[in-house]
């Protein structure tokens, strides 16, 4: 799968992981707050669903910046075995998570053959992490002995907030490194000097 990719690509999809391995351990404590704060109005389960989008970020940064095949799923590998080398409270299973989270941003790409990066498709590669990791959920973490109408409500938040933390936020981060011109080695950044240098003509 990686066999086209260049070195540098690789350096930078593994930056990209460990960077992001350390923000997915941080938001953990802010899930963790968030619960807590929402406990006595019976919301606790929204605390981490609110922010669940974070978690699939980089995925959604490295495959819109790297554009290769792999980039969502290795990136999410990284940054979920680097969130348990550093102590992460759920152990070892992250990085299944990690895995299944990756495989659901990485078909929507697919899907397009690796030619789209568009906004809408960023929004349905976070969409499709959240569905994937909420089925994954649903067997191990024992969503199914939740009430009917919880169910649904936790997946519609968890979706959304794939669509706006992992897509829209994706793309802003990764478009906001674009203009600093450290990306111009790569796709992305490629992209931004053709587009300024069409508008300058």
């Amino acid at each position: 799968m990686m066999k086209h990719w260049k070195l540098k690509e690789i350096v930078l999809m593994s930056i990209f992981g460990v960077v992001f391995g350390l923000i997915y351990l941080m938001f953990f404590l802010v899930g963790q707050g968030l619960s807590n704060f929402l406990t006595p109005f019976g919301l606790a389960p929204f605390g981490y669903e609110v922010i669940f989008g974070i978690w699939f970020i980089v995925s959604i940064i490295a495959a819109y910046v790297i554009r290769k095949p792999g980039a969502a799923f290795f990136s999410e590998l990284i940054a979920g075995t680097v969130e348990v080398l550093i102590g992460s409270p759920s152990g070892p299973a992250l990085i299944i998570t990690a895995a299944i989270q990756g495989i659901g941003a990485e078909i929507v790409f697919l899907a397009t053959r690796y030619r789209n990066f568009s906004l809408h498709i960023l929004i349905l590669a976070g969409m499709s992490a959240a569905v994937f990791s909420f089925a994954w959920s649903w067997f191990s973490s024992g969503m199914a002995a939740l009430t009917p109408g919880l169910i649904v409500a936790t997946l519609v938040v968890r979706v959304l907030s794939g669509a706006l933390l992992a897509g829209v936020l994706g793309k802003y981060i990764s478009d906001q490194l674009a203009e600093t011109g450290v990306l111009q080695g790569y796709a992305l950044g490629k992209e931004r000097q053709e587009k300024r240098e069409k508008s300058a003509s």
